[in-house]
């Protein structure tokens, strides 16, 4: 595959909206849980899940399970930056642009362990 290919590969796992929320939400926590993601995105488990492959198999974001968990991290830095650029074109535009979500703990509808017990933060 090709530079142009790999990098037609990343721009179209951006193309989606439920996905680049999830990558903002990850770049202002760090981490999070699919439970926290389904929760604050009030969207069904499976549909995220489908969104977050899409994401690890453009390299956008890693996971790692902890028992029955499975949490989600940028796989780099830079992807939040990038989101954060494009917000900026679009403010340039004159385009009002959003501010996103926040996770916060407890999260309501989310029964991990870490929102059961209100501990931060889920690493």
């Amino acid at each position: 595959m090709n530079t142009y290919q790999q990098q037609a590969k990343v721009f179209q796992a951006l193309a989606h909206p439920t996905r680049l929320r999830i990558l903002e939400l990850l770049a202002r926590e760090g981490e999070a849980c699919v439970c926290h993601l389904v929760a604050a995105l009030n969207k069904r488990q499976p549909y995220i899940s489908q969104q977050l492959t899409t994401l690890r198999k453009a390299g956008l974001v890693t996971d790692r399970k902890d028992g029955l968990l499975v949490h989600y991290r940028l796989s780099d830095e830079r992807v939040g930056d990038f989101l954060r650029l494009g917000k900026d074109i679009l403010r340039a535009q004159g385009i009002e642009v959003q501010s996103g979500l926040a996770l916060t703990v407890p999260l309501p509808g989310c029964t991990c362990p870490r929102c059961q017990t209100g501990q931060e933060p889920c690493e």
